[in-house]
């Protein structure tokens, strides 16, 4: 697993409004499309280069593009980073204050100490 090219993906969709956005709408699209575009212009590689790292995994692949944060933190994925850009994505959907968060961190109840590997 890379758990820095999952964190860069979740870095850089929260940072620009319109991948945001798509990302909402079409997350399978919007992963295939990141990981085939972006993936080495974003980490700076030679266009040519092909290797494992600049690719997601099966496993990761299938956690963004279902928005399952609670996959991507069991991966290693920096929760901060889901965190941050699933406000950005969700929060309008919930009525309540907080609602959106609250709901993120139930669903990561169940997890307990130690947590994963977050680092990269």
């Amino acid at each position: 697993m890379s758990k820095y090219l999952v964190n860069k993906f979740l870095y850089t969709v929260d940072r620009e409004h319109e991948l945001t956005e798509r990302y909402r709408d079409d997350p399978a699209g919007t992963v295939a499309w990141w990981e085939r575009e972006r993936a080495c212009m974003i980490l700076n590689c030679a266009v040519a280069e092909s290797t494992t790292w600049l690719r997601f995994t099966d496993e990761e692949r299938g956690a963004l593009a279902t928005h399952d944060h609670v996959k991507l933190f069991e991966l290693g994925a920096h929760p901060f980073l889901t965190l941050t850009l699933w406000i950005a994505m969700f929060e309008r959907d919930f009525d309540e204050p907080l609602g959106m968060q609250l709901d993120y961190a139930r669903k990561l109840a169940h997890v307990t100490q130690p947590y994963p590997d977050i680092t990269t």
